[in-house]
């Protein structure tokens, strides 16, 4: 009677520790922003490695909590745990993706399996946080050559970002609220941004010889305000806010919609609180954004923002040269659809909307075939590469015209058209990544699915499955 007691209590260990393992694969995944379905998906086929019976095994996938439970008609064993971090963090999100497989493939024990978990949650950061805020306040310039600046504007924007996003990243250290420091980033920015442009008068120039002058002159000295705060675009949440929701995940798709529009509110902030203190507002109202560059520029600042994106989210550098091309083809078909005649440009003219769509579909279904290519998940190499295309610019525009409503005709027009226009074009490219890659699994998924059956089933017969009725506690 005795050595039976042990036993069951051995098995109600293990299966407590199973569960652990279960939920510590999910919160991995949720804090490094990976959206529910492939969460869901990740933690399906660890529970298969695990042995936890499907029939029995409940998962419920909050934002900040998951929760599972173990159950048939008379056991249960529930499990909790908080998801508070959500950093993005491709690198985990591409390893325990090939952990799930190859756990069950090499029948891995428990405590192997949980010492590669471990190896990945405190894996390597591929880039040191200098390199981060150089490569994002690249981007950020690479954004600036897409509105329609010079190489001289280029750099004045890449500075201001550098040094603002330097500053977040060492506020977010210190442990301040993330949403104060994005707008304290954003007003930085925007002053250093402002301060850029002195270097363009003739006032600065007749103090300097003619060659620096030459140097520093910029035909386009305002539009790095447009692209200087940048870096703080949500991206990532604003793509999987759609994903969730095509996927029906509706709650934490709203979450995410809600942490953006913080985020954007405080970005948009710091801006006006910037724009009131240099009297230059300019760049918000009226600037134009139709850019009159050559598809060389083109494509060679959607690289350099592709990759400086994929740095941010600490995507591994083997991708990187794929990512630099996929941004290219993303950019310069949404430009190429996007621009004509009509406003001096090669083009079809279909507009910003379409050719935001077409732009993220063409990379997303090219992306289908390289994810096998590149062994890694497709969202990891199709999110940097539409990155260039969010519309920051008219997302901030919106908001800062109802952040500075003063009571003129028109104000309300201009903040909402720049709001839905905003909207819009976000929605679409979210809906060009995703909408391909849903068909794709439809059509993967009965593979993979008879796939992983087989698999359970081997693990079966060698009784690896956990059986309630022998987890009794004492």
């Amino acid at each position: 009677m005795e050595g039976n007691t042990t036993e069951n209590s051995t098995s109600t260990k293990e299966l407590t520790r199973k569960l652990d393992l279960l939920l510590r694969t999910g919160e991995i995944l949720m804090d490094s922003s990976a959206d529910t379905s492939r969460v869901k998906r990740n933690m399906e086929r660890t529970a298969a490695f695990l042995g936890l019976p499907k029939e029995n095994l409940h998962v419920e996938m909050d934002y900040y909590m998951l929760q599972v439970n173990l159950s048939d008609e008379t056991h249960s064993y529930s499990k909790m745990r908080r998801c508070d971090k959500h950093a993005i963090n491709f690198y985990a999100i591409q390893e325990i993706s090939k952990l799930s497989w190859r756990a069950i493939k090499e029948d891995y024990s428990l405590d192997k399996y949980s010492e590669e978990l471990e190896k990945i949650a405190h894996g390597p950061h591929y880039y040191s946080e200098w390199m981060i805020a150089i490569c994002a306040g690249f981007a950020c310039g690479g954004f600036c050559v897409q509105f329609g600046c010079d190489w001289t504007a280029f750099f004045y924007a890449s500075i201001a970002a550098i040094l603002g996003n330097r500053l977040r990243m060492w506020l977010n250290k210190k442990g301040s609220n993330s949403y104060f420091n994005i707008g304290v980033a954003a007003f930085v920015s925007t002053l250093i941004a402002w301060l850029t442009t002195f270097l363009s008068t003739p006032a600065f120039a007749a103090h300097l010889p003619e060659w620096l002058a030459t140097v520093l002159h910029s035909d386009t000295p305002y539009h790095p305000f447009m692209a200087c705060a940048l870096y703080i675009v949500p991206g990532v949440p604003l793509i999987n806010f759609v994903n969730d929701m095509l996927d029906n995940h509706i709650e934490n798709g709203l979450i995410r919609a809600t942490n953006t529009m913080l985020m954007v509110m405080a970005m948009s902030f710091g801006i006006a609180l910037a724009i009131k203190v240099c009297g230059q507002d300019n760049f918000v109202k009226d600037l134009s954004m139709i850019p009159h560059n050559s598809f060389l520029s083109y494509a060679i600042a959607a690289a350099i923002s592709g990759m400086g994106f994929a740095t941010i989210y600490n995507t591994p550098k083997r991708l990187m040269p794929w990512i630099a091309c996929g941004a290219i083809i993303a950019v310069c078909s949404r430009n190429f659809v996007n621009l004509g005649p009509a406003n001096n440009n090669i083009g079809l003219g279909q507009g910003l909307m379409i050719g935001s769509l077409v732009g993220s579909a063409l990379i997303s279904i090219i992306n289908i075939k390289m994810v096998h290519k590149l062994h890694t998940p497709h969202q990891i190499i199709t999110i940097p590469a539409v990155i260039p295309m969010i519309p920051g610019v008219l997302m901030y525009r919106g908001l800062y015209g109802l952040i500075d409503m003063q009571g003129i005709v028109g104000e309300v027009t201009f903040a909402t058209h720049n709001a839905i226009n905003g909207s819009l074009v976000i929605i679409v490219i979210a809906m060009g990544v995703a909408f391909p890659n849903i068909f794709a699994r439809k059509w993967i998924a009965p593979n993979r699915k008879r796939k992983l059956h087989q698999l359970i089933e081997e693990r079966k017969a060698k009784g690896k499955f956990v059986d309630l009725c022998e987890c009794e506690t004492k």
